[in-house]
């Protein structure tokens, strides 16, 4: 069984920092790109970064570029993002994601808040 589970997510200050994680079990990890998303009220699921399988090729949504780092460690089978200088229109639920072709998963978010 496929599993995402993500953790990390909590309230933070315009300016702070917080690392998210996926935990990915059920697939061979280390065969697939990895992506993370965001979702809030206001706006359509947004993809925010993407990382290769090896972790050598990234791509940023351009809000997030020089803020947010996406990194994987195959070994632990975890996805991560560090999210630093943050801003309010950064808050939504950000959702862990792989793409298997035939199939998407998802899982079932953590909730970042940014608020002073």
């Amino acid at each position: 069984q496929v599993l995402l589970v993500e953790s990390g997510g909590g309230l933070v200050q315009p300016g702070g920092s917080l690392r998210l994680s996926c935990a990915a079990s059920g697939f061979a990890f280390s065969n697939y790109a990895m992506s993370w998303y965001r979702q809030n009220p206001e706006q359509e699921r947004e993809l925010v970064a993407y990382i290769s399988r090896t972790g050598s090729r990234t791509h940023y949504v351009e809000s997030v570029k020089g803020r947010f780092t996406i990194s994987r460690d195959n070994e632990k089978r975890t996805l991560y993002l560090q999210m630093n200088n943050l801003k309010p229109e950064d808050t939504a639920v950000y959702i862990c994601y792989v793409n298997f072709d035939v199939e998407q998963r998802w899982g079932q978010g953590t909730q970042d808040t940014v608020s002073s």
